[in-house]
């Protein structure tokens, strides 16, 4: 029998594919706030688009993240399944890489921009949304970027064991 995390009574596979899931499922109900005309968050985020909320911004920007976000959750819930096998696992860990490169690339990337401001954003960047994007958001992003890797890791030491041993007894 695998060894589980201690007081969890779940494989690393499925435990690191839950909060994968729960992040992506958190980030889409928050989408789909926003895009049913929620408002608390959306300006430090999304600026002068959060008041204006053209059409594009609200189908694509939200409507569209929050569809993605779920996809994103059905994925870590397909990794956290440790009867995956064949084609449907190694499609499943390369999405999984994907998404996990994506969000840390999105959290870093643009932490380090701002730290820097290597790219001159103060100007476009209000005061607030800087320090909301530094505190909260970045590190969402990268939070959900290491469930990935982490459920995407763990599914294929899962899967890669094979079945476990019969039991004795």
């Amino acid at each position: 029998m695998r060894p589980r995390p201690e007081g969890t009574g779940a494989e690393p596979a499925m435990l690191w594919g839950r909060l994968a899931c729960w992040w992506a499922v958190a980030f889409a109900g928050l989408h789909f706030y926003w895009a049913l005309g929620g408002d608390v968050g959306l300006s430090v985020s999304a600026g002068p688009l959060a008041a204006e909320r053209p059409l594009w911004f609200v189908v694509a920007g939200l409507w569209g993240v929050g569809a993605l976000c779920l996809l994103g959750a059905l994925l870590a819930w397909l990794l956290a399944r440790s009867r995956l096998r064949g084609v449907p696992a190694l499609l499943a860990r390369w999405q999984g890489w994907g998404v996990s490169a994506l969000l840390l690339a999105r959290g870093i990337g643009v932490e380090v921009l701002l730290l820097t401001d290597t790219s001159h954003l103060s100007a476009s960047v209000s005061v607030g949304q800087r320090a909301w994007t530094l505190a909260l958001w970045n590190p969402w992003f990268i939070a959900g970027g290491v469930a990935f890797a982490l459920a995407t890791l763990r599914s294929r030491r899962d899967t890669d064991a094979g079945p476990p041993p019969p039991s004795r007894g």
